[in-house]
């Protein structure tokens, strides 16, 4: 293990592709263990990971995105945002908050948030007077909401690699979700008080409800898309699928403001991230194979068992591992590697697998905000051409809420787990 763990280092600082150093890494680790006569089965075993049924909601859900990153619908939100949240100081946080929740109950995608809301939020904070690192800082966190709340993306794939429904994960991210934006709206309001932000336009009913006819049609997706898949009509597959016709319909017919060249665009956007995505998937699935047939994942639950058994102190172990494989991974890279080998020592432990899971996401939703990597701050910064690292230092109040939420729910588990109980039992 030490030995891949160094490939991995090595590749890396040469600049390689994570999927391709992991790829490396294993098919170096077979030959050398089991001999040039596994080759044969490698394909076969990287198109068996990548084939899985829930997987598929992936590319779905990001082709989502992308259609409505081409249309309407990101402003329509943004403005609906701004009518309910934008009388209070520092309103424009405010809204980057609130519409970065709708539009994360559609896409799944935090790097999809923030380059939708990004481009459109971030130069309307400029004019307003807020320095541009304030303003990557905060499209960059709130977009990160999009990793809790469903149909959050990393949730199905670790739904995947834990072997758990897909459907009680994406009910366990509402209270995270809602806590979550409560702990960087207190965040910005600080901010605000500190740095007198300007109040964004007065409140008016009268104004909510012109801007909740104008996006009404935009607040029916995650209506259609999660009513679905919690009624049980569908599966977050199918749910995934009925996003892209819905968005569509929506952006084409209805608001008629998406075209063929529109549709070719999002096509594309949503072929690059499914392919960066679906190829880490390929590889960690030979990885992993290896891993497990070396007996890794039980040799590292009697190593912990050893320290303590105590699964607090465990969950505290383990946040330490996943904040810093966040600093350096990208979040489905950092599930895919990392979670079929410790999930036979979470259930040891007797930690609710649902509850890991959202302890897993959150990690790696701070570490989107971490660099050197740190994907979705840097995609903030690329819009607001800021310097990441002085963004990252106006960021630190962010950040500082978003471990917040994370503490909370690793100790208090009922905030992911009472819906799940509630609907489930147990």
């Amino acid at each position: 293990m030490g030995y891949m763990l160094l490939g991995m280092f090595v590749l890396a600082l040469l600049n390689v592709p994570i999927a391709v150093a992991l790829g490396i890494v294993a098919i170096t680790a077979i030959v050398v263990v089991q001999g040039v006569d596994m080759l044969p089965n490698l394909a076969l075993t990287m198109y068996d990971g990548a084939s899985s049924f829930p997987l598929l909601a992936i590319p779905l859900f990001v082709l989502a995105g992308s259609i409505m990153n081409a249309s309407s619908i990101s402003r329509r939100l943004i403005a609906l945002a701004s009518a309910l949240v934008g009388f209070v100081r520092g309103g424009l946080s405010f809204v980057v908050i609130g519409a970065s929740m709708f539009f994360a109950e559609i896409s799944g995608s935090a790097v999809a948030g923030v380059a939708a809301l990004g481009s459109i939020l971030i130069p309307a904070m400029r004019k307003k007077g807020y320095s541009k690192e304030f303003s990557a800082a905060i499209c960059s966190s709130a977009s990160s909401l999009a990793i809790i709340l469903p149909p959050s993306i990393p949730m199905i794939l670790y739904a995947v690699m834990a072997q758990q429904s897909v459907v009680k994960m994406f009910i366990a991210g509402f209270g995270p979700g809602i806590v979550g934006a409560i702990c960087l709206a207190v965040a910005a309001y600080v901010q605000a008080r500190r740095h007198n932000f300007p109040v964004e336009e007065r409140f008016q009913i009268s104004n909510v409800w012109l801007r909740f006819k104008e996006a009404g049609w935009a607040l029916m997706l995650p209506v259609i898309i999660l009513g679905g898949i919690f009624g049980g009509i569908v599966t977050a597959t199918e749910g995934a699928a009925l996003a892209v016709v819905a968005a569509l319909f929506i952006s084409g017919v209805i608001y008629r403001e998406f075209d063929v060249r529109a549709l070719y665009k999002a096509l594309i956007d949503s072929g690059v991230q499914t392919a960066v995505v679906m190829l880490l998937v390929a590889s960690s699935y030979l990885i992993g194979g290896f891993l497990t047939e070396a007996q890794l994942p039980q040799q590292l639950a009697q190593a912990i068992g050893g320290v303590t058994e105590n699964k607090y102190l465990i969950l505290l172990m383990l946040n330490v591992a996943f904040l810093i494989l966040g600093m350096f991974l990208h979040s489905a890279a950092a599930i895919i590697l990392v979670v079929p080998i410790v999930m036979p020592m979470v259930l040891a432990a007797g930690i609710d697998p649902v509850h890991f899971g959202l302890v897993v996401t959150l990690n790696l939703a701070i570490g989107q905000q971490t660099p050197p990597v740190a994907s979705v701050l840097i995609a903030a910064c690329s819009i607001a051409r800021s310097d990441i690292w002085e963004t990252t230092k106006v960021n630190i109040p962010f950040i500082l809420a978003l471990l917040a939420l994370l503490m909370i729910c690793t100790y208090l588990p009922g905030v992911s787990l009472l819906l799940v109980h509630l609907i489930y039992g147990g």
